[in-house]
């Protein structure tokens, strides 16, 4: 299920400026800046779209290729400690029931997509519970930095939706993003809350989920 940084950055990736997006999505430019920040293809992308502007000085152009370079080195030493450390505490994770649940979980319903973040979405509140309890208590990601997007039909009530998962979750209204409004082949109502996505928002832990689920995979 596609959210609206997935398109976003689908939009930025074809050409898209900051304003054309904003336009489009109707989002903050800041968040944008947040969401492209240090990422090597938004950085080409600006650099393509300045030069339709004014011609590019060729050791300008030459400073932001080595600056991306030098940016990619970083972030791919960055993921290889993540999946280091991630090796070392697997031993003592994995004899933790909760940690194989939340973790085969995750490998069935969440996006293990590398460049994604980590998302885990669910029609029902006890999967979703169960999802929150494994993030929050076998991995230790405070419950803070969960964040929720809603996927619901026209009519449901926004605000009794967000209301109910909020509960679930155990997380105040101010930690969801923007709830997405869809239309389905049918104009019945058919799911009563609409979908819950979990964001844990970690490049770090996105890393780890992948070794975990690896080395799982190679334990059972």
């Amino acid at each position: 299920m596609r959210t609206d940084k997935d398109i976003a950055l689908k939009l930025r990736l074809s050409g898209k400026s900051y304003g054309q997006i904003r336009e489009e999505l109707k989002i903050a430019k800041s968040t944008l800046s947040v969401w492209f920040k240090n990422n090597p293809t938004s950085i080409q992308t600006k650099l393509l779209l300045s030069r339709q502007i004014n011609p590019i000085n060729p050791r300008v152009a030459e400073r932001i290729k080595k600056f991306a370079q030098a940016n990619k080195l970083k972030w791919e030493k960055f993921r290889e400690e993540a999946r280091e450390e991630a090796r070392k505490e697997f031993p003592k994770l994995i004899k933790n029931p909760l940690f194989i649940t939340g973790l085969t979980m995750y490998w069935a319903e969440g996006d293990n997509q590398v460049k994604n973040p980590v998302k885990f979405a669910n029609t029902d509140p006890r999967m979703v519970a169960l999802f929150t309890k494994f993030a929050t208590e076998a991995i230790g990601i405070p419950r803070s930095k969960l964040r929720i997007s809603l996927i619901i039909y026209p009519d449901i009530d926004p605000v009794a939706c967000k209301t109910y998962w909020a509960k679930i979750v155990g997380i105040p209204h101010s930690q969801f993003h923007k709830t997405q409004v869809i239309k389905g082949r049918h104009p019945t109502r058919r799911l009563l809350n609409g979908v819950c996505m979990i964001y844990l928002g970690s490049r770090q832990l996105k890393q780890k989920l992948l070794v975990w689920i690896d080395l799982l995979s190679k334990t059972l």
